[in-house]
């Protein structure tokens, strides 16, 4: 028979618990989907809860009660990463922290490190930049660290030179010596990304020769196809007309010039000789259009 669930403590206690079972879980049993459920559990046992950060009336429940919460939520983005669920992770941390500035610079560090591994470093564009934007998170003290690794893993790989520097500038908490330093990277870092820009440009348009090349050689290949059935035709039919019997076709014009010209029509007498006219004009354009490989009528 099923044992029933130990009766936890309420708040940080039973969340610590479940804690210990969820690391248990996704280091020693590789059991990552029964990890997410215990962090899961522990986060929802915790509530709300306060946001991090210094302030008035933090004491160390306060302090335990977030080191908890964070610490459940990195095993929980550690096991997400594990199933290959790293899509998730942003959305599942947020559910539990609801907005970006009171993210732990924990996981904050966590989810870039992430993103920027499987090379989604967009995904941690606006998260954090909202962190560092936030006046309450710019007095902790992995606030210079957290926005190197954001220099470093998001605004650089992605070529946001000029926020990067308006971030570096707007940062009170460094001082005029790092402030020059992270300057001289992002400036190296520019001229990198404007120097790759320039090899690739080449590239491509070595790469876009061979397909006009192809192109202009099927262009040849169908011109000269044309050309060729075009000289055979004229060859054709300048044969054809070698073979029309010229004869018969002068005197079936000269007999029609007569017809036309030279006869009345309305003469009774001059009908049966229009009938045998209009027979051989028939058998002239008869001969005419006849087969090439027709032989010729001879006289």
């Amino acid at each position: 028979m099923r044992a029933e669930p130990p009766p936890w403590a309420p708040g940080p206690a039973q969340a610590a618990a479940l804690l210990e079972e969820a690391a248990d879980l996704l280091v020693l049993h590789r059991d990552f989907a029964a990890a997410v459920e215990r962090c899961e559990a522990g986060c929802d046992s915790l509530g709300p809860g306060p946001c991090p950060g210094p302030g008035p009336g933090r004491g160390p429940g306060h302090e335990s009660f977030a080191e908890v919460k964070c610490s459940l939520c990195v095993v929980g983005i550690q096991a997400l990463a594990e199933m290959n669920r790293w899509r998730e992770v942003l959305s599942w941390v947020l559910q539990y922290y609801h907005v970006p500035e009171h993210l732990p610079p924990k996981v904050l560090e966590l989810c870039i490190l992430l993103y920027s591994k499987v090379r989604e470093p967009q995904v941690m564009l606006e998260v954090g930049g909202s962190w560092l934007g936030c006046q309450a998170n710019q007095g902790l003290p992995e606030f210079g660290s957290l926005l190197e690794l954001y220099l470093a893993q998001v605004l650089l790989p992605l070529g946001r030179f000029g926020a990067a520097e308006e971030l570096v500038r707007g940062c009170a908490a460094l001082d005029s010596e790092r402030r020059l330093q992270l300057l001289g990277t992002i400036g190296e870092s520019r001229g990198h990304w404007a120097r790759r820009e320039d090899e690739t440009r080449p590239g491509a348009e070595e790469q876009q020769d061979p397909a006009t090349e192809t192109l202009l050689g099927v262009l040849s290949q169908k011109l000269l196809t044309m050309l060729t059935l075009l000289r055979r035709a004229l060859r054709s039919m300048s044969n054809h007309f070698y073979l029309l019997p010229y004869k018969k076709m002068l005197l079936a014009t000269f007999l029609l010039y007569l017809v036309v010209v030279r006869l009345d029509p309305a003469s009774p007498t001059s009908l049966p000789f229009i009938y045998k006219l209009v027979q051989l004009f028939r058998q002239a354009w008869a001969a005419v259009l006849s087969p090439i490989h027709r032989p010729p009528i001879r006289d």
